[in-house]
């Protein structure tokens, strides 16, 4: 006899039912994982190994070679500036940092920073060329102006022009001060003081002592030209006046008024 069994349908196993699928059998997802696993198990022993170099003295930073002919900044500030900033190696070295302590110092202008190999850096300075002092309007505090124009603060005793005037025009001041020095050249002097008042009216002063208003600017009579103007008949007018004169003002159309210097101070000068 045979003998027939059956097997309920509820009994058999569903192994891909959905929604059962287990994580090891999704071998993408797994090679996924295993990839961030492994990037970042690299990313923490990179970390690790850099802040362990970092502390070894392997490849030590052994010297600062300035490129760069040396005027106002000393040997001493440089050496005092990068040794402050220095930290790690010839590699880990941050050279931004070292940059900006150099440019802290009050006669650089600007540096620049390279790796010499095996164990020095390269320095290369722009000195500061101060060709002015500078005292702004409102303010005692006494500064330089370089040859870009710009304000710096650094001490000097050299014998330059003055410049006062409004915050930020510095470089219009040196400006026009080249330009005024070339019409007063003919006359063998020099410009050593330049104001511009807050009403933006010009005042000079010679080496002689001699002070000249300008005034404001113009379309009829522009500054240049009254200078000019008074640059072309002073010989002959001072030699006719036969007195010192303290104040030339040549804010007028046709001619310019003397004050002689024995006056008293405050019937000398005219406020702009």
């Amino acid at each position: 006899m045979v003998e027939y069994f059956t097997r309920s349908a509820q009994t058999v196993p569903r192994r891909h039912e959905r929604g059962s699928v287990g994580l090891w059998d999704r071998p993408a997802l797994l090679d996924m994982l295993s990839g961030v696993l492994l990037w970042g198990a690299a990313a923490i022993f990179a970390w690790a190994f850099m802040s362990w170099f970092s502390t070894k003295p392997f490849f030590p930073l052994r010297e600062a070679v300035v490129l760069t002919p040396s005027g106002r900044v000393t040997a001493e500030q440089i050496e005092y500036a990068t040794r402050s900033v220095i930290r790690g190696n010839f590699f880990t070295v941050n050279l931004d940092n070292v940059r900006e302590a150099l440019e802290q110092l009050p006669w650089v202008r600007r540096a620049e920073v390279r790796r010499r190999w095996p164990d020095a850096l390269e320095l290369r300075l722009e000195e500061q060329q101060a060709v002015a002092y500078w005292a702004p309007a409102g303010n005692d505090e006494i500064q330089l102006v370089n040859r870009q124009g710009e304000v710096f603060t650094a001490a000097s005793s050299v014998e330059l022009p003055s410049f006062s005037g409004p915050v930020g025009l510095s470089g219009h001041l040196f400006a026009r001060h080249r330009e005024f020095s070339d019409v007063i050249k003919p006359l063998g002097r020099e410009v050593v003081r330049l104001d511009l008042s807050a009403r933006r009216a010009w005042e000079l002063e010679l080496d002689d002592g001699l002070v000249i208003l300008l005034g404001r600017e113009n379309e009829r009579a522009p500054v240049r030209e009254r200078l000019e103007r008074f640059v072309q008949n002073w010989p002959e007018t001072s030699s006719r006046v036969g007195v010192p004169v303290a104040i030339v003002d040549v804010r007028y159309q046709r001619g310019f008024a003397l004050t002689p210097a024995q006056l008293p101070q405050n019937e000398k000068r005219t406020t702009q």
